[in-house]
């Protein structure tokens, strides 16, 4: 893979800076649903306490997804700071510019990946 242009550099750090901001607006939005169910025996219409759990099992999952990709992002602008962004984490070959633009917090290369 040919390495970053720093015209593509850029843009990919912004891309990250976007989606990072983006990242924690979703991430308060999921904790919401994460939280403790309670269960409302008064209120008719009300999700039956298995659903609500079911629910909150979902909603922690994606939480924990946006918190890894969330993380994934900080040590992808980390990685800028330090001048070695777009660099397989495992290889440590570049990881190309149609993955980092579909992914920009992408740790590895395609084959790494696998």
């Amino acid at each position: 893979m040919q390495e970053l242009t720093p015209e593509q550099s850029q843009q990919l750090q912004t891309r990250l800076h976007e989606l990072l901001s983006s990242l924690q607006q979703q991430l308060e939005a999921a904790a919401e649903g994460a939280r403790t169910v309670q269960l409302d025996q008064s209120s008719v219409g009300r999700l039956s306490r298995m659903d609500a759990m079911q629910q909150q099992a979902m909603a922690q999952a994606t939480v924990r997804k946006l918190e890894l990709r969330l993380q994934q992002c900080r040590a992808a602008l980390t990685a800028c700071e330090r001048g070695d962004y777009g660099n397989c984490r495992r290889c440590e070959e570049p990881i190309g510019y149609r993955r980092l633009s579909a992914r920009p917090e992408a740790p590895f290369c395609v084959g790494c990946q696998r």
